[in-house]
């Protein structure tokens, strides 16, 4: 007697219409009190919402750095970080990325921020600590030091664009910050505004290099400029430009005791220290350390 063919398959999966049965899922374990509840990031919060996320888990205070000045040839390098109150958006209306705006609209947005933020700390640093260091090693310790220069400690730190260690808190890389973070946006109006306000008065000192309509970037009347007088004490000597111009005003020299051309620390950090004294927005200076689209002509 033959019997009936077998309803499983050869590695005894029971089959159904020759297909194998699906397993029904498990459920998930509920949530314990060990886990973080999921963070949810309103839409209508805008820039604020990662801030605001953050503060509602209890990582705040929340500060953003950002910095003015990067790719500048001339002036110093400004890092700024602050500390925004929570759910304070409506006092900030219009708040956004420094480059965006008019220098009418930064100036009357950091007033605001310097009434209203919780805690905030612009750090200078000059043009020979920049050739010394790299701009990008002198962008992150000024960053590490504004933050460690608040007097309010904070619990989370956002920065605009690439990691940043070294804060003592945890921190986190936001792409386009100063467009993402309220408070990343106000640390680039404090660094932008305190920059060119130096650079204007940069110009009074050195009137042939008009500082103040290219703010120090490689525009083409900066770079005019530059050919036609040589490099200044503000101008950063390990910038291509800069260091072309110096050779060339070398050779027109000839009669330079060492045949070189070179610029005087001294000389620029009294410079600003003279410059930007009175200024509230600066909380201090360190004397020991694309171009037009952020500070250029007509910006």
């Amino acid at each position: 007697m033959t019997s009936a063919p077998s309803r499983s398959g050869g590695d005894g999966r029971a089959r159904t219409g020759g297909r194998p049965r699906r397993r029904a899922r498990r459920p998930l374990p509920p949530r314990t009190g060990v886990q973080p509840p999921r963070a949810i990031i309103r839409r209508s919060s805008e820039s604020w919402a990662l801030q605001s996320a953050l503060e509602r888990h209890g990582l705040g205070p929340v500060v953003g750095v950002d910095e003015a000045g990067r790719g500048a040839c001339a002036g110093p390098l400004a890092v700024a970080a602050c500390i925004l109150r929570p759910n304070d958006a409506a006092r900030f209306e219009g708040l956004t990325d420094s480059k965006l705006l008019t220098p009418e609209e930064r100036e009357r947005l950091a007033t605001i921020v310097l009434r209203r933020a919780v805690d905030h700390c612009v750090v200078l640093v000059d043009p020979a600590e920049v050739d010394h260091r790299g701009v990008h090693a002198a962008n992150i310790d000024g960053m590490r030091r504004a933050v460690a220069r608040l007097q309010v400690r904070p619990g989370y730190v956002l920065t605009d664009g690439f990691p940043v260690s070294g804060f003592g808190v945890p921190s986190l890389a936001v792409p386009k910050g100063d467009l993402a973070a309220a408070c990343v946006a106000a640390a680039s109006i404090l660094a932008k505004t305190t920059r060119d306000r130096l650079m204007t008065q940069l110009h009074d000192r050195r009137p042939e290099y008009r500082f103040d309509l290219h703010k120090g970037y490689c525009t083409p009347t900066h770079t005019a400029l530059l050919a036609e007088h040589g490099p200044s004490p503000d101008h950063r000597y390990s910038f291509v430009n800069v260091a072309g111009a110096a050779r060339r005003a070398a050779g027109r020299a000839g009669d330079s005791p060492d045949g070189s051309v070179g610029h005087n620390e001294d000389d620029w950090v009294s410079d600003e220290v003279d410059l930007i004294e009175g200024m509230d927005a600066v909380e201090d200076i360190d004397g020991t350390a694309d171009a037009e689209a952020e500070g250029g002509e007509g910006s």
